[in-house]
């Protein structure tokens, strides 16, 4: 049997253990390892797992992540995306489906200080959930407004899968935050787009919302001031060169706090849980990176990507076509893989190939997010979709599934976007750095 070869079976054999539904640290680590010790010999494997495991816990780049989790959890604890909605709902009212779309835009905005999708849709189902369902709101219309908003957790910067993404490729964390700034920006108004494109053509469905005077909505804009805080100190101070994305996370969460008892939202108890909560979360996510790189390694040395570049090569395929097919195959495997685990798996094996047809890695990386985020809402899995149910019992996840649908559409037209203007994602970058 073929070095490459063996690499393409250890990649079935990883899908069938992740369809076998095993963790997917345990299946990463597990492949990386035997892999390694076919290919060489058990001393090579146990080093190769031990100084993985050791350069991991002990990344620099990598201590972002549980900086901007906690951010995001004292955010959360400290009531900020409450405040968020409650701004949002105002300046929009009187317009039919001013609710749903205020929901997705305060999803936005909380994302843009949390950088996790599943925690933005987790908050924001216990905050506008109860407010749609009292409004009138059709079940599965209100849910897919959640869902959708919860994505643009992971695009709009800080985003936790970019930093990952960025140690992988090894490409520069602040220009995938920049580079990612205006995708996110497109995609939630292309999400409200959809949500009252909805709202008009299911009027009994969607109710009318009451309109506020223009009294209120200015005086609404001012709730949300200590989320204008964060931001500025975080992403404001990455983009104008003063922090690092790991001393951004750090004044971030220093901020957070500060805001959150400086304003009476934030106590000693809601404290100690959000430090447990994100010790936990980024423990789970340390061990996917770490099984992840194990089998990175074996999939290098396999010369796996090299095969696939050579073959794609010799079929004469173009690079949009390239591009295509794997697109095609992240919306498939989004349809039955969790996000994270997903970008961790392939990115060793496409970004090769994609570099190897001349595209930016930085592009590639916005590319794969976007497609990630439609994973997150694209049935039989579709994570956030989950993430509601379990928050709201006795809806049906076929009734989730139905107000998914439409939505769907808005990230398929940022891919094509992309697609037709990559510089899109790279103008900003080259000006900033």
């Amino acid at each position: 049997m073929s070095i490459p070869v063996m690499g393409l079976l250890f990649m079935l054999l990883l899908f069938g253990l992740l369809l076998l539904r095993q963790p997917v640290w345990l299946a990463l680590a597990l492949c990386g390892i035997v892999g390694n010790v076919l290919l060489s010999n058990v001393t090579v494997a146990k080093l190769v797992a031990g100084t993985t495991i050791f350069d991991i816990a002990s990344s620099y780049g990598l201590s972002v992540v549980p900086l901007f989790i906690l951010m995001g959890e004292i955010a959360s604890k400290s009531r900020l995306s409450a405040d968020l909605f409650k701004a949002a709902r105002v300046v929009l009212s009187g317009m039919r489906g001013g609710l749903a779309v205020a929901t997705i835009c305060a999803s936005g905005a909380f994302g843009a200080i949390c950088g996790s999708s599943i925690a933005t849709a987790a908050t924001m189902t216990r905050i506008a959930m109860p407010e749609m369902r009292r409004a009138g709101y059709d079940e599965g219309i209100a849910a897919a407004s959640v869902a959708s908003g919860g994505t643009l957790g992971i695009l709009i910067p800080p985003s936790i899968i970019l930093v990952i993404y960025g140690s992988i490729a090894e490409v520069s964390v602040p220009k995938l935050f920049a580079a990612s700034l205006f995708p996110g920006l497109i995609l939630l108004v292309l999400y409200a787009i959809v949500a009252l494109v909805v709202a008009a053509r299911s009027p009994d469905r969607v109710p009318l919302d009451s309109s506020a005077s223009m009294a209120e909505r200015f005086k609404a804009l001012r709730q949300p001031w200590q989320f204008i805080v964060l931001f500025a100190a975080t992403i404001g101070g990455i983009y104008l060169g003063v922090f690092s994305p790991n001393e951004a996370a750090a004044v971030g969460a220093f901020g957070a706090i500060v805001l959150g008892f400086a304003t009476g939202n934030l106590t000693f108890e809601r404290l100690t849980e959000a430090v447990r909560v994100s010790v936990i979360t980024s423990a789970v996510l340390f061990m996917i990176i770490i099984g992840a790189t194990i089998f990175a390694n074996f999939v290098v040395q396999t010369r796996l990507p090299e095969l696939l570049l050579a073959s794609a090569r010799d079929f004469g395929l173009q690079p949009w076509a390239v591009v295509t097919i794997i697109i095609l195959l992240y919306v498939v495997m989004g349809c039955f893989l969790e996000g994270i685990g997903m970008m961790l798996i392939t990115v060793p094996v496409f970004l090769p190939v994609i570099i190897g047809y001349g595209y930016d890695p930085i592009w590639f990386g916005v590319l794969v997010v976007v497609v990630v985020e439609l994973g997150l809402i694209t049935p039989p899995v579709g994570m956030n979709l989950f993430i509601i149910q379990a928050q709201i019992p006795g809806t049906s996840i076929r009734t989730l599934y139905r107000g998914i649908l439409p939505f769907l559409i808005a990230p398929l037209i940022l891919i094509a976007i992309l697609f037709a203007l990559p510089q899109l994602t790279l103008w900003l970058p080259s000006i900033l750095y």
